[in-house]
């Protein structure tokens, strides 16, 4: 039961976010998964044992359990798919039921998961303020045509987009009040995004409530994110079609997410990748 390092959604063969990927007969128990995830203090590690038909995983943050992760998908994805060959893996979530494609391209292990199913709303000027208030924004500095957001897909994510980078470059918050609140509200991560160009985003993703300041690239966020952008039809999304999100860049851990959506509200989202093996 030796944990595999895999960081998911790499840039050119440098940065994504690292992961722990643990493959076993049976799934340990929770403590156990808790404490192999603490241990090894990635955002997330996922577990995975066989079952008829597929695969049962779970997810561990170093400090609680999530209930589905985009990034450690992406490794077990690869993790499978070197393990088991090419192909697509049905996996069993504690709360829903997905699939992740493992797919090896120029010599490079590349996955796509399928999440679950979406959801958004209007974030309520409730969490709104004291959020910006903690980030040291006001509303200003928002972007009028992504209003603030609440974005389900599998796990609930705030979102919030700026007019400009350097904003979102400045990023800092204090951590204990922000972890408070982001457990008020059960929110896994806060998703910051800046529209660089048609279709492309450059994102930050604060995860106060997993124990980690931020994450370097968000999978689990990126499906939420798309969900929330055809419900709004941004950019004429509810025809279908992709977009890319850069993350990690202000972390020296770049990151590319690609992410494809059908056009129909509440659908599940295609998120794909690179990943790098770490050792």
């Amino acid at each position: 039961m030796t944990p595999i390092h895999i960081s998911s959604f790499s840039n050119d063969g440098q940065g994504g976010n690292p992961a722990g990927v643990v493959i076993a007969e049976q799934l340990p128990p929770p403590d156990q998964m808790q404490a192999i995830a603490a241990d090894l203090g990635y955002s997330e590690t996922a577990f995975a044992a066989p079952q008829e038909g597929g695969w049962i995983v779970r997810y561990y943050a170093p400090a609680v359990e999530v209930a589905f992760c985009g990034h450690a998908t992406i490794a077990l994805g690869a993790a499978l798919g070197a393990q088991e060959g090419a192909g697509t893996f049905a996996l069993s979530l504690r709360d829903d039921a997905i699939t992740v494609e493992a797919m090896e391209k120029n010599g490079s292990w590349h996955a796509a998961l399928q999440s679950p199913q979406t959801w958004s709303k209007p974030m309520p000027e409730a969490l709104r303020d004291p959020l910006l208030a903690l980030l040291g924004w006001g509303l200003d500095d928002l972007n009028p045509d992504l209003p603030p957001t609440l974005a389900s897909a599998g796990a609930l994510f705030g979102v919030l987009a700026l007019k400009e980078r350097a904003t979102l470059a400045q990023m800092a918050y204090p951590f204990e009040e922000m972890k408070a609140l982001m457990e008020a509200h059960d929110l896994v991560t806060i998703n910051l995004l800046h529209v660089t160009a048609p279709r492309q985003f450059a994102a930050r993703n604060v995860f106060a409530s997993g124990g980690v300041k931020e994450d370097p690239a968000t999978g689990a966020a990126a499906a939420a994110l798309g969900g929330a952008l055809v419900d709004m039809n941004w950019d004429g999304l509810r025809k279908g079609g992709t977009f890319h999100v850069t993350q990690g860049e202000d972390m020296g851990m770049p990151s590319a997410l690609r992410v494809e959506v059908t056009g129909i509200p509440g659908a599940s989202v295609r998120v794909s990748g690179a990943v790098r093996w770490m050792r």
